[in-house]
Order: structure tokens, then sequence, then C-alpha cells
């Protein structure tokens, strides 16, 4: 009888594992550098993963020195896995457009210039790309920025993780002058902004 209830508890605990796993979702975003874009989603309620990267390009130039070149079509990226139980894709996109970056800089972000720092959404599925579209066009009639949303929306190919040297970039260099002008003031807005999604 014990081996029948621990055999059961096992395959409870492997059936819950899967279910959870299968309920994670995930989100592409591209907003400057993935120093700042990543910290942000990190520090999100229901955010299980957040991963720097590029998408965009190819892998054989999915590479930091090559990236920064600006000529691979790469972004630099965060790879942003959630539960939809606890945070949905529009108020991911919502820390997208109002914290995480400037959706009206075209291929720049604060100090940083080149078609790696633009601002885009890679969407995994139909549903994300119709969010993504119907928040631009939402942010637009209402005349959120006095300058037009650039922010590309195009499907993810491929993501490929960056070195690790750039993973948890801010938490790991907090003196950082870099880190301390440019990506500091995004955690202060996410939480003054959305206190009940910061973490």
């Amino acid at each position: 009888m014990k081996k029948i209830v621990l055999s059961i508890s096992v395959l409870l605990g492997v059936l819950m594992a899967n279910l959870s796993q299968a309920a994670t979702q995930v989100a592409v975003f591209s907003g400057g550098c993935f120093w700042g874009v990543d910290a942000v989603y990190k520090h999100v309620k229901g955010v299980t993963e957040v991963v720097s990267g590029y998408a965009g390009g190819e892998a054989n130039t999915a590479h930091y020195e090559m990236v920064s070149e600006g000529n691979t079509g790469h972004a630099e990226s965060v790879r942003v896995s959630f539960d939809p139980a606890r945070v949905t894709y529009a108020q991911l996109l919502q820390v997208f457009f109002s914290v995480a970056h400037d959706p009206t800089q075209l291929n720049r972000q604060g100090p940083d210039s080149g078609s790696q720092y633009r601002s885009a959404i890679f969407y995994t599925t139909p549903e994300q790309q119709q969010q993504a579209q119907n928040a631009i066009q939402t942010l637009t009639a209402k005349h959120v920025y006095t300058s037009p949303i650039v922010t590309q929306v195009a499907p993810l190919k491929q993501f490929y993780a960056a070195e690790a040297r750039h993973q948890n970039y801010l938490a790991l260099h907090l003196t950082q002058p870099y880190i301390v002008f440019n990506d500091l003031p995004k955690l202060a807005q996410l939480k003054k902004q959305f206190p009940a999604l910061y973490q």
C-alpha cells in the first residue's frame, strides 16, 4: 500500500511539474541595452526567468562583439518566461512601453545608438502579435507620446542567449555609472507606476 501511495505521490508531482511548465509562456522584448530591460522584468511578479540575448539575426553573428557593430540584424533582447495566471502579456506590454524603454526613439536608447538598440517586440504567437499591435494603436490614438512609436513588431525566428557576463548584469554592478544613471531609474519607475506588479 505504501508503494502505491508513493507511486501516486510521485506521479502527481511529475504531472504538476509538467502542468507548470506548460502554463509558462515566453515573450521577447528589445528596448536598448539589455541590462536595464532584463532588470526591469526580473522585478515583475509572475515572471519566472529573464535571459539577456539577441534576436533578429542569425546564429553565426549572435556574439556581443559582432552585434555591437550594428550590422548583424540582431537587437539586444530579453527573453521573458512568465506565468500568465500571475501576470498577463498585456501587463508585460504596459511595462515595456512605459518603463523599460522609450518606444519613440529610433535605433537608439539613451546614450546607445545603432539598430542593435532598436525598439522591438518579437512575438511568439498570433495572439501576442495582435496584442502588441493593438497596444501601439491604442497608445497612438490616445497621444500618450508626442512623437510616433517606432517599435518593430516581428515574428521571433530564434533567440540566442548572450554571454554569461551580460546575464543579471544590473544586480551584479549596482554602482556602475551606466547602471546608476540609465537603469536604476527604470526600477524606480516600475515600483512607482506598477506597485502591485513590483517584486
